[in-house]
């Protein structure tokens, strides 16, 4: 039998609203991304997701100068901007509907899909451009792909990947794939399982540094228990699913952002945990380790800058994975 489920949608002035049983989404033009993902009720955005393009300096990282050459990207990481919005309802493209736009929809539009186009301008030089597409259909699915355009001339890159803030910290996830914490090249310890991590374990290194990434990942569903809504009666613990698409993700999921890590010069100037970050990766660069003198990351490990990349993944409709 046909699904004959509809999404509402509500044509803003600056803002895409798309709703069904159970979900509410909320996608900004001006901010540049998907700026309210409820679901059941429960809010899972801080500020809108944007690309990631770094991971926290490694002691190996210092060793063999990969920061300095590649320090660009720690600044398009925390300045990349959105320059463009393409809107599709039911696969057809349609005029960005802001004001006055907007004036000809009414307030009980609906439609079967929905999908909306970010593109990002990096500050780099050369500059490059990122775009992050969401596909809304009918269940409340999303799902998301990341298309990095390679320009020649950009230097190799830390990571790529989309970082998701939320607004409180979690009290733990579960994922399914490799046991521990894995890089590109350090997989061959990890066992493939389900696991369960409990709160948002940050690696004791004296120097905080980059830590806490899972590769080869089925899955990863994230449980919060608290809401920045005071009126918000329900205690219950709530949960987002993240699953692969084409390809397993690699993910971390810490309460700090590569930046704050990369402020810290000892454990305890990291600030106080008080949000969620999530970040999905389409490519992590291997973090070496043959000594911390200078060896550089084996070859087939590094994110070249000068080709195109692309992942794709899905925040899954269920409350449950």
């Amino acid at each position: 039998m046909a699904n004959t489920t509809k999404l509402n949608l509500i044509f803003g002035d600056v803002t895409l609203g798309v709703s069904g049983p159970h979900f509410r989404y909320i996608f900004a033009y001006d901010r540049g991304g998907l700026e309210s993902l409820v679901r059941y009720g429960k809010e899972w955005l801080y500020r809108t997701p944007v690309p990631a393009f770094w991971r926290a300096t490694t002691d190996n990282d210092r060793g063999n100068g990969f920061s300095r050459q590649s320090a660009m990207w720690l600044g398009a990481d925390l300045f990349t901007h959105c320059t463009a919005v393409a809107v599709r309802v039911d696969g057809q493209s349609i005029p960005l509907p802001i004001a006055p736009e907007n004036n000809r929809y009414t307030d009980h539009e609906t439609a079967t899909t929905v999908g909306i186009t970010f593109t990002y301008t990096t500050p780099t030089v050369p500059a490059t451009t990122v775009d992050v597409t969401y596909d809304v259909n009918a269940d409340g699915g999303l799902t998301v792909a990341v298309h990095y355009h390679g320009v020649a001339g950009l230097p190799e890159l830390p990571a790529l990947g989309l970082r998701f803030i939320m607004p409180t910290p979690a009290s733990g996830f579960d994922y399914q794939g490799l046991s521990g914490e894995t890089y590109p090249d350090r997989m061959a310890g990890g066992q493939p399982g389900t696991y369960h991590v409990a709160g948002l374990p940050v690696t004791p290194y004296l120097v905080p540094q980059e830590c806490g990434m899972h590769m080869a990942t089925d899955w990863v569903t994230v449980t919060r228990e608290r809401t920045l809504n005071n009126a918000d009666p329900d205690h219950e613990p709530f949960q987002l699913t993240v699953k692969r698409q084409d390809a397993p993700l690699a993910f971390s999921c810490l309460p700090y952002t590569p930046s704050e890590l990369e402020n810290a010069t000892h454990q305890e100037e990291l600030p106080t945990p008080r949000r969620t970050v999530l970040t999905i990766y389409g490519a992590v660069r291997g973090v070496g380790g043959i000594d911390s003198w200078g060896a550089d990351v084996e070859p087939q490990y590094h994110i070249a800058g000068d080709v195109d990349h692309d992942f794709h993944f899905e925040i899954a409709a269920s409350v449950q994975n």
